[in-house]
């Protein structure tokens, strides 16, 4: 399938979104947010696909923010109803019951970080440079940035990085734990689909129920949280999935998950 802004393909279960705006660095405008919605809706409910990958086309840029000639358009109420659209848009990828994976290719700066940081997993190049570059256009970061880049390092830290504009590399966002592996330019997509192909092989049950277990736990109390681990937990009982897991593990092979859903 192929947009005039994201480029989609389905490769056995994994769906592979391109944001399809290379001449521009892949910045995000409202077009872009508009159909990343749309496939994000088409592909909640489809059992064939089971974990998303979000990268940018071309060689050098994720995405390098949000498109400035949109906003330097924007009047006061404008840019409010802009900033929640993104935020709706990112809070749909935070909260989807599929694995949503980043690969960072190059350039994630202002929106374009935002929406990896939306993302379950982040995965990126050695060249690969983030940031949060939204003050020196006298903005502040709106499609999420100031509450999540907290949450995955801490205040001080994100307010550093804020406040100054400066970028960090793929070295010091691995330090930080922003992203979980560094790749070549060369094998980062190739190795960020053998992950994907490796989360496809579990049960689509644990891994929905892993991802709405650790989100909360980002707005919960410890014992809010354990209780709802514990309700999850006890929801996988009840499944094919586990039957098969338990099954395969008491016969000493592999096991085969997802039967019902295979199409």
């Amino acid at each position: 399938m192929q947009n005039s802004c994201l480029v989609c393909e389905e490769k056995d279960n994994i769906l592979i979104i391109k944001l399809n705006r290379p001449d521009k660095l892949n910045a995000l405008n409202v077009s872009i947010l508009k159909e990343l919605n749309s496939v994000l809706d088409n592909y909640a409910e489809n059992k064939n696909i089971k974990v998303i990958l979000i990268t940018g086309s071309g060689e050098k840029a994720f995405a390098a923010g949000a498109d400035i000639d949109e906003i330097s358009k924007l009047t006061i109420i404008d840019a409010k109803s802009f900033s929640e659209y993104g935020q709706g848009v990112f809070h749909k990828i935070e909260n989807f019951s599929k694995p949503v994976i980043a690969l960072i290719n190059g350039y994630a700066f202002g929106g374009g970080f935002e929406l990896a940081l939306a993302c379950h997993i982040r995965l990126c190049s050695e060249n690969a440079k983030m940031g949060l570059p939204e003050l020196n256009l006298g903005l502040i970061p709106g499609y999420g940035g100031t509450q999540r880049l907290p949450r995955k390092i801490n205040s001080g830290r994100a307010l550093y990085y804020i406040l100054s504009g400066e970028q960090m590399d793929s070295a010091e966002a691995y330090r930080m734990g922003i992203v979980s592996n560094v790749y070549s330019s060369m094998n980062l997509f190739e190795n960020g689909l053998e992950l994907a192909k490796r989360i496809a092989e579990k049960s689509v049950d644990a891994v929905a129920f892993s991802l709405k277990a650790v989100i909360s736990s980002e707005n919960t109390t410890m014992s809010e949280g354990l209780s709802i681990e514990s309700s999850l937990f006890s929801l996988c009982i009840g499944t094919e999935n586990f039957i098969e897991g338990t099954s395969a593990f008491n016969e000493k092979r592999k096991p085969v998950f997802n039967k019902s859903n295979k199409e």
